[in-house]
């Protein structure tokens, strides 16, 4: 077979048989697959203290491995990676099936979970899959358990369709959700057997909407820790003690003014904040274009003053999607210290300790972050109160950095909106994603001639880590077929 020439796209029965084999494939081997996946709550480590004891990650590993191996793919080497104390991964490698070139095409993808969070409607769950109208709910297949199976999919459809493809391997991590920690130890040591990689697929991210395929152009990084505050040993009646005592939570409140605008959200550090390219304002006007409103009104919002909704930040589409992806912002998550309201009496509480997320634009370095926050908030405590945020992270991954794609290649360009085109009936949508995938640094640094592909089924109201998260089969089938004519495009 040789290799197909970029430039012209595929015959319209070949798009036509990617299309048919994708469908196929979902429909016979994937939604099943994924059925089981969202039932075994594999918790991330860092909301499962004992994840090796319970052995959920290495079940989804398993079948997962087990999964790719049945499909008996000619040349395939699968490994499941270990080290000591860290989470596994999947490394599986297939050979080119074309005579020249030496490229490498990388695919990744994770298996750990987000908790189960609240919220859920009444005849759905995290761990009790449900498949309706096209969507199949539980936590986990959308984000992004599915990304192995579509992975491995996409390749067999080119190769049952004699298409010649690059050689591609895969990285299917269990630590994404607890910031990668345990990646860079098997990056480093996969470095060599990775090879000249050419094109990364990373199957993590988001769409704009269902209608066309999304190519994410950046993603945030992340601060996330614990913020506590202890003003005494044990609580005391507030009658006895306040006006004397200070509140934790008032001392809370002063230091949260020191990094954050409560009126606006505006973070008040320069040094959280960064200049937007200019390219990535152009392609935030593009994309307002398309999705109009429906940049915020996708959100569930609550019932608000006056019978109406509440509202958003901002209602111009072009700064909604500059503030989910180039601004900083902060946001509380968790609260420890506070009793329920159903036990809270007249006490005068110890300590108030909130879970901070602080997203941060993609070119802000995460670590340095980490350690500006980390002073900013414990320095000079008010009343000399105990102060101490502890930053997340395992093996001393704090903060995690952000990512802004590099410049697109003509190559890429093209297909991607070839395939977008073909499958979906629409040009392809550049967009930058909130969220944060930590190995997309990793990788550009590692690999900085390396073109990215970074998409997912992560679409409107898919909720993401929140209650009702769903798959999106349909937007899966069409994404594995444009992916397939991505890949046999790699020169």
């Amino acid at each position: 077979m040789n290799a197909r020439d970029p430039n012209l796209p595929l015959q319209a029965d070949e798009a036509t048989a990617l299309a048919a084999y994708a469908e196929r494939s979902w429909d016979e081997q994937i939604v099943p697959a994924m059925t089981d996946y969202i039932a075994i709550p594999a918790k991330s480590p860092m909301f499962d203290a004992d994840w090796h004891s319970h052995g959920y990650l290495e079940r989804v590993v398993r079948d997962t491995a087990t999964w790719i191996e049945g499909r008996k793919l000619p040349g395939l080497k699968l490994e499941v990676l270990r080290q000591e104390g860290r989470t596994p991964l999947i490394f599986f490698d297939l050979p080119a099936t074309r005579a020249q070139g030496d490229a490498t095409v990388v695919f990744y993808g994770h298996l750990d979970k987000q908790p189960e969070f609240n919220g859920w409607r009444h005849d759905l769950g995290p761990w009790t899959p449900k498949y309706e109208n096209g969507k199949l709910y539980g936590r986990g297949g959308a984000d992004d358990g599915y990304a192995a199976y579509a992975a491995i999919t996409a390749i067999e459809a080119l190769d049952a369709q004699g298409i010649a493809r690059p050689r591609c391997v895969g990285l299917i991590e269990t630590c994404e959700e607890s910031g990668s920690a345990d990646l860079p130890a098997y990056l480093d040591a996969l470095h060599e057997r990775l090879g000249q990689v050419a094109l990364v697929v990373c199957l993590d991210s988001g769409a704009g909407s269902y209608d066309q395929l999304w190519l994410t152009t950046s993603l945030r990084g992340m601060v996330s820790g614990v913020l506590r505050v202890e003003v005494l040993g044990e609580g005391i009646h507030s009658g006895d003690a306040s006006g004397v005592v200070p509140s934790s939570f008032r001392i809370l409140r002063q230091l949260l003014d020191r990094l954050e605008d409560s009126r606006t959200g505006q973070l008040l550090p320069e040094s959280f904040h960064c200049d937007v390219p200019a390219q990535r304002i152009e392609q935030a006007q593009a994309t307002a274009a398309i999705l109009k409103d429906e940049v915020y009104k996708r959100f569930p919002w609550a019932c608000g003053a006056d019978g109406g909704v509440v509202l958003p930040t901002t209602t111009d589409p072009v700064q909604v999607l500059l503030n989910r992806t180039w601004r900083p912002t902060l946001s509380v998550t968790g609260v420890d210290g506070l009793p329920a309201l159903a036990d809270a009496g007249n006490v005068l509480r110890p300590y108030t300790a909130f879970k901070l997320s602080l997203r941060l634009p993609p070119l802000v370095d995460g670590h340095a972050a980490s350690v500006r926050l980390k002073a900013l908030l414990e320095d000079n405590a008010p009343y000399n109160a105990k102060v101490t945020f502890h930053p997340d992270g395992r093996a001393g991954a704090l903060g995690a950095t952000g990512w802004n794609a590099p410049e697109l290649s003509r190559w890429l360009e093209q297909v991607l909106n070839a395939a977008s085109n073909t499958h979906f009936g629409a040009p392809v949508g550049y967009i930058g994603q909130g969220g944060t995938i930590p190995l997309m640094s990793m990788l550009q640094k590692g690999f900085p001639k390396a073109q990215m592909m970074v998409c997912g089924v992560l679409g409107p109201k898919s909720n993401a880590h929140g209650p009702n998260e769903f798959l999106h089969v349909p937007y899966g089938k069409k994404l594995t077929a444009a992916v397939a004519q991505v890949v046999a495009a790699c020169p």
